[in-house]
């Protein structure tokens, strides 16, 4: 299986599942279109439901190298293109007049060169496709940034001044995620395929549990299912995804208990629940309540 042959959607998933990312058919099929069209994939869903993880399994799962563009407030082209090793030519230009006279020109043409081209991750994806780019909260980013984003993806090339074009021979994979704490331009979302991820239900939490936590009973896997679901119903500061699924059955196996009750639930709710707010409220509610459904 390859990037330009990924298969059916179906063998997709099995693919992303012997990665230990289950996921369901909408998803495995949006994965699967956006390889066979060449088109990046923008995942949107609460924190929590797999939109990284997609990406991670994806790269695993077609054999590709995985590069990361984590956006943050503030970042801008430089920061995901490239930059120049300024220390390093400072260096370069001091041994150039240590050994005597240089012309201007020669010297300042040697300080751009690939010697001292600091890459970044967009610049990477594009010289070392075939490859998953995975722009990771582009939420974060400013409008300025998205647009210049919009641009490399279009044009799967960047122009660097000193050096001239640099084009990728294999576009790579893109897949964008966003917990939508703003929303992303239309121009963007009409240049990707588009998945909304949701948690999982129940029985698919449960395999997630199975999968990836060595040595989980079903009946320990079934209670975290369903406590967690639970505790997403509630009105809380930051509902547990499934990585804190995973981390819940991983302290109580940690503890080695093989029952999720109210004394290893309430020793382990800082697994789960990371706001004090939200532990007060799910202590206020009485873990039996929470456990009992």
């Amino acid at each position: 299986m390859s990037r330009d042959t990924p298969g059916t959607p179906a063998e997709l998933a099995r693919a992303l599942e012997s990665t230990g990312y289950l996921p369901d058919d909408g998803v495995a099929t949006a994965a699967s279109l956006a390889c066979r069209m060449g088109r990046p994939l923008l995942c949107e869903g609460e924190p929590g439901t797999g939109k990284t993880s997609l990406a991670v399994a994806l790269a695993e799962a077609l054999g590709l190298s995985l590069i990361r563009l984590q956006c943050h407030e503030g970042i801008d082209a430089a920061q995901a293109l490239y930059e120049w090793d300024f220390p390093r030519q400072l260096l370069h230009l001091r041994a150039l007049e240590s050994g005597g006279s240089i012309d201007a020109d020669e010297a300042e043409k040697s300080l751009y060169t690939q010697r001292f081209l600091l890459a970044r991750p967009l610049l990477r994806a594009l010289t070392e496709a075939p490859c998953v780019l995975l722009v990771d909260e582009l939420d974060r980013a400013d409008d300025e940034f998205e647009a210049f984003l919009l641009q490399v993806l279009d044009e799967n090339a960047v122009t660097i001044p000193e050096l001239g074009e640099v084009r990728a021979a294999t576009p790579p994979l893109v897949v964008l995620t966003s917990n939508r704490t703003r929303e992303v331009h239309d121009a963007l979302k009409r240049r990707c395929l588009y998945r909304w991820l949701r948690h999982p239900d129940l029985a698919r939490e449960i395999a997630i549990l199975r999968s990836r936590i060595p040595g989980i009973e079903q009946r320990l896997a079934e209670q975290v299912a369903a406590a967690v679901r639970r505790l997403r119903t509630m009105e809380l500061l930051k509902p547990p995804g499934v990585a804190e699924s995973l981390d819940w059955a991983g302290a109580l196996l940690a503890l080695d208990r093989t029952e999720l009750d109210a004394e290893s639930g309430a020793a382990t709710l800082g697994a789960v629940l990371k706001y004090r707010e939200d532990a007060d409220r799910v202590i206020a509610a009485g873990f039996d309540a929470l456990l009992a459904g």
